[in-house]
């Protein structure tokens, strides 16, 4: 390990340098620049593997080196190779591989194909580094590269205003959490001297903190803050549903696997750093985005925008994991989560591939014949997602969370509200499923529907198998996985799944989930194969509850009427201040200089000039007049001489009387 540690570098430089070259090939060479950024992606998965089985082994390794140095202080940087950073270099750089073959069949179409590619490698790239950082430093500038990479992609169809509107949001709201974690960041080094994670006990999550528990805390929730913003929680999640303009492929990293889960991440990666105080507000905050997002999930019409809220509520589950249950619990269900929501995404992309760029379910219906292989695996990623017990991933991680929340000492809130947000996970997907691939098409390009090609489903059919098969490393019987991070080895042991407190919890949450899917089932199977389903069931029964969801709530409208307009007025009130305060008071001095420019001009010309010029003519004609006694005529001089000889003997003559 600590031979390898030094090369981790290679991972990200991969698909950076893949990047350097897309940016730099001509637009035709379309092939040529889908086939780097895959190559690149697929050198650093087999390198990620490597690193996950040197980290078989218990242990840590770190390589940090000197960036650069002012006066006596310098400014390391520095690669962590742990359990934690290798499982998830494996997870992203294995999606972003399947979403980049996927991505060669979805975009063939388009004409800025290549470009396309060179940002996705700067995104992959971005992550990555992101990912095997030592230091917080090298955290933060990675992370704002990912920051400015999924601007470029949420905004890659920029002739779509909707499209470049919701890059902006994106780039603006995340930039809002970004700040509290860059103040948490000068704090901390402030209090610990260091921004690298691991260095032999100097570290500053070696030194807890170095500081107070007050300080602790504040320190949690300022760096909790860029999570919030980059994993959508509630109140900065309004850009990520929004990022749905971007192309599909785009969705599937940005929601599966890399952006959102960065911020997750993150809290993995600081949990040292969490003071008891912070890890409550972690939790309370994930359990309410759980059970916002997925109450707004219910009434979306957009295939792809039901697919984000969900996303943002599994966010939640995730916070509240590791809020309530430490690192294992939240980085679990993250993993299993990256698998079967790009699964999903890539068949909401199927899907919209195979109905001619049709997105809205209600213009959709009886595809899972038109389009067989799509449906079952969507299907695999819809009861992943739902947690259908017992063989599909979603049940043992979500089963887990809600675990650590009912055995959570501080509060069993956050546990019902997980068991309220898993019903309704079940609930909206059912809904979505049964009105896209069941009843009858309503519409002529769900009529004319076709399978995708097999570059598309052949990463569907890998991704629906990992849906299934990750799960088994976390089940309460062989908890390999938690185990893992822990550096522990551990044995399989049945009796553990019918442990009395874990039995009742997992009953009671598959009760839920086979509750949830019988009521959408009955509901929306009767309305999908109705002609017309521009009314839905529930806006038929609860028109005002259904409008309040589908408008979510009207947060976007409340943030319009408020933060914009405040932002937009104080705007407006720096600008006049520039132009005629500022401005003014520019204007009015310079007036003053010009005024004594022209006062001090005025006294040059006139007294100046004027004495200086009297003084030389007076000068020059004494000049003048002198010149007469210096003609060179010798009569005059004696003359002269004569004269002053004479007067002088005047005035002895005149003395001596």
């Amino acid at each position: 390990m600590e031979s390898l540690v030094k090369y981790l570098w290679i991972i990200p430089a991969a698909p950076l340098l893949a990047a350097a070259a897309g940016a730099l090939l001509p637009a035709r060479r379309r092939r040529l620049g889908a086939g780097l950024a895959i190559g690149a992606m697929a050198v650093a998965f087999l390198l990620s593997c490597a690193a996950f089985f040197a980290t078989l082994q218990p242990g840590r390794a770190t390589s940090n080196f000197r960036w650069f140095q002012f006066g006596d202080t310098a400014v390391q940087l520095g690669w962590v190779l742990d359990p934690l950073g290798a499982v998830m270099l494996v997870m992203v750089s294995f999606v972003s591989l399947l979403i980049f073959v996927y991505s060669a069949g979805y975009m063939a179409g388009d004409w800025n194909f290549t470009r396309f590619f060179c940002f996705m490698s700067l995104f992959g790239a971005a992550m990555l580094g992101l990912v095997i950082a030592n230091s917080l430093l090298l955290f933060f500038i990675c992370w704002e590269l990912v920051g400015l990479a999924s601007y470029l992609l949420i905004g890659f169809w920029f002739q779509k205003p909707s499209a470049a509107a919701a890059a902006k949001k994106a780039f603006i709201v995340t930039r809002i959490g970004d700040l509290g974690l860059f103040l948490g960041m000068l704090l901390l080094y402030s209090k610990a001297g260091t921004l690298l994670f691991y260095d032999g006990g100097r570290g500053c999550l070696e030194q807890y903190a170095a500081g107070s528990l007050a300080a602790s805390t504040v320190i949690s929730l300022l760096i909790f803050c860029g999570a919030v913003g980059k994993s959508g929680q509630v109140p900065l999640h309004v850009w990520l549903p929004d990022a749905m303009e971007g192309p599909t492929p785009v969705s599937a990293l940005i929601h599966a696997a890399t952006m959102v889960a960065a911020g997750v991440f993150l809290i993995a990666r600081v949990y040292p750093l969490m003071s008891d105080q912070a890890k409550e507000v972690v939790t309370f905050v994930g359990a309410v985005t759980a059970v916002f997002a997925a109450s707004i999930a219910v009434a979306q019409n957009d295939i792809k925008r039901i697919l984000a809220y969900s996303t943002v509520s599994q966010l939640g589950y995730m916070m509240m994991g590791l809020g309530a249950g430490g690192i294992a619990v939240g980085m679990f269900h993250l993993i299993t989560h990256a698998f079967f929501k790009a699964l999903l995404f890539l068949g909401a992309g199927s899907v919209i591939h195979g109905c001619h760029d049709e997105q809205d379910i209600r213009k959709m219906g009886g595809l899972r014949k038109l389009m067989p292989l799509t449906f079952a695996t969507y299907a695999a990623g819809m009861m992943a997602l739902c947690g259908v017990p017992l063989f599909f991933s979603g049940f043992w991680s979500k089963d887990a969370i809600l675990d650590a929340a009912h055995q959570w000492p501080v509060s069993k809130a956050p546990f019902y509200l997980g068991l309220i947000g898993a019903f309704l996970t079940a609930f909206y997907m059912t809904r979505q499923v049964c009105i896209v691939f069941f009843g009858k098409p309503a519409s002529e390009e769900a009529r004319h529907a076709h399978e995708s090609p097999s570059v598309m489903t052949v990463p569907l059919a890998i991704l629906a198998c990992l849906a299934v098969v990750v799960g088994f490393f976390g089940t309460p019987a062989w908890p390999w996985f938690q185990k893992y991070l822990e550096g522990g080895r551990p044995a399989f042991d049945l009796s553990k799944i019918v442990a009395p407190e874990q039995l009742t919890v997992m009953l009671l949450s598959a009760g839920l989930v086979f509750a949830a899917i019988l009521l959408s089932g009955l509901i929306y199977v009767k309305a999908a194969a109705r002609p017309s389903r521009e009314t839905d069931p529930l806006e038929r029964a609860q028109p005002a509850v259904f409008a309040l969801l589908n408008r979510k709530f009207f947060i976007d409208e409340i943030y319009d009427a408020t933060v914009v307009r405040l932002t937009a007025v104080f705007a407006r009130l720096s600008d006049w201040l520039d132009r005629a305060f500022w401005g003014g008071l520019v204007r009015v001095f310079s007036w003053l200089v010009v005024a004594l420019a022209c006062l001090d001009r005025a006294v040059d010309e006139s007294v100046v000039n004027g004495g200086f010029d009297a003084g030389t003519e007076t000068v020059r004609g004494s000049g003048k007049w002198m010149s007469r006694f210096q003609n060179g005529q010798a009569q005059r001089y004696l003359r002269v001489i004569g004269l002053a000889f004479c007067g002088l003997l005047i005035l002895l003559l005149w003395g001596s009387q």
